[in-house]
């Protein structure tokens, strides 16, 4: 893991600087896409890739979404991010967070695939500054695709995680 820094550091900024970062509309947190495939006959690419930062700044996350695809989360660089999922069943749903990072010895995930159709959220693990990581999806990301979660009825759907869906949300 990189030394121990603060978001208010150089580094993220240089980062953002570097890659062009922009503000993600809706889900948060700053994004490049990276790469995009050759179109399919619905429209849709191939596949595509983006590069992305979130900080531990107050607001800086990527709020519960879904889509219709597999996503395929890699970390690159900084401190740990924690993934919050949501899979919903016939039987109700099951709640799981998993944590991003270089310590792959320690239970962390330098790539993981959230399944089509799980709610997710991501932020900067807890202790932490800021990560740079990237998604890929096959087919390709859409915005047409990206299903922003309501905290309201994914709480009443999972109730025992309430608070935690109300705080990686946005209206």
């Amino acid at each position: 893991m990189d030394e121990h820094r603060t978001s208010r550091d150089p580094l993220p900024q240089a980062l953002i600087d570097f890659y062009g970062l922009t503000p993600l509309p809706r889900e948060g947190g700053r994004y490049r896409p990276m790469w995009a495939g050759p179109e399919r006959p619905d429209g849709r690419p191939e596949g595509t890739a983006i590069v992305m930062l979130l900080t531990a700044e107050p607001g800086d996350f990527s709020a519960l979404h879904r889509l219709p695809s597999d996503e395929i989360w890699h970390f690159y660089r900084g401190d740990p991010l924690t993934l919050f999922l949501l899979q919903e069943d016939r039987g109700g749903g099951t709640a799981r967070t998993v944590a991003l990072g270089p310590d792959v010895l320690g239970g962390q995930h330098v790539q993981f695939t959230v399944p089509a159709g799980t709610w997710m959220a991501a932020e900067v693990a807890d202790g932490g500054s800021w990560t740079l990581f990237g998604c890929t999806m096959a087919p390709g990301f859409t915005f047409e695709d990206y299903e922003h979660g309501d905290a309201a009825a994914l709480a009443a759907r999972f109730p025992g995680e309430a608070a935690r869906i109300t705080a990686l949300s946005r209206p």
